[in-house]
């Protein structure tokens, strides 16, 4: 099934996206624990990343088919220009249709480690709507694209930004997945831009991450330029040093950002899930969307 058409359903679709582990082990614990836990929340698809520089791609393919395959469940697979000339993103989309994979998010992707800013390797592409485009030429994929409600962390002004994530949807992009936030109202602001400036009718799908640690989430936010709310960030910093408190806070800020994004009428939220379930599923529980 093409992850589109989840969109046209009354019920909210809720999906969640983890990174490939590092090796076979957490690979093989990650499908005995987490993926059956997400099935049982009754996730609409799953999406899996591509490392920076690509160095994940075969796990990421692999990982993406195997839960299609052996959970019954959508899935969808991350797809980066970094460190890929034409060609080899043309094999790899002859990968991707050998797996029967149909579904992926097209992304620039993050310079290789070491490497300050993106460059584009020669013969291949410098931004995601060239990906899209040419995905799009190939008329295999129901292609998704991310958005950012407070502008891309490379782009100073965030309606250029906008402007150029209306340029993904006409080149082919079917729906939009954003970026982390924590001040729900810039989602509103983009979406508003979007849809009434741009006439933009695609689905606007909030990416939602529960936070674990005061550290993890003030480094989550600055490596990607979202903010963290002043009395969000000083009641972080009053549980510096206490994770458990960090974790339930999460958890309170995340399920009212979703309460009002649905409320207000999102399709669906999109949880940046860390290969871990016990926040996720508190968060299902407390909206009411847990089976």
């Amino acid at each position: 099934m093409r992850i589109r058409a989840f969109y046209d359903r009354r019920e909210p679709t809720i999906s969640f996206e983890f990174f490939p582990p590092k090796n076979d082990d957490a690979e093989e614990a990650l499908f005995r624990d987490v993926v059956p836990a997400l099935k049982d929340l009754g996730a609409s698809f799953i999406s899996v990343t591509y490392g920076a520089g690509g160095g994940t791609r075969e796990r990421t393919f692999r990982m993406v088919h195997r839960i299609i395959r052996d959970f019954g469940m959508q899935a969808m697979a991350h797809f980066t220009c970094v460190s890929a000339t034409r060609a080899n993103i043309g094999e790899q989309i002859d990968e991707l249709h050998r797996l029967g994979i149909e579904n992926v998010l097209a992304l620039r992707g993050d310079p290789p480690k070491g490497q300050a800013e993106f460059r584009p390797v020669e013969g291949g592409f410098a931004y995601a709507v060239d990906l899209i485009r040419y995905l799009k030429e190939r008329e295999q994929f129901c292609i998704g694209a991310a958005c950012y409600p407070e502008g891309h962390v490379e782009c100073a002004v965030k309606h250029l930004d906008w402007d150029r994530t209306a340029a993904k949807v006409e080149a082919g992009a079917e729906f939009l997945i954003t970026q982390l936030f924590y001040d729900w109202s810039d989602f509103l602001d983009m979406e508003d831009y979007l849809k009434n400036k741009r006439g933009l009718r695609v689905p606007m799908i909030p990416g939602v991450l529960p936070f674990q640690s005061t550290e993890q989430i003030k480094r989550f936010t600055l490596l990607c330029g979202s903010k963290l709310p002043g009395p969000m960030r000083r009641k972080l910093e009053d549980y510096a040093g206490d994770d458990e408190s960090v974790r339930q806070y999460g958890i309170e800020v995340c399920t009212e950002n979703c309460r009002r994004l649905l409320d207000h009428g999102a399709a669906g939220i999109h949880f940046y899930c860390l290969n871990r379930t016990p926040s996720v599923t508190q968060i299902m529980k407390n909206l009411g969307l847990s089976p």
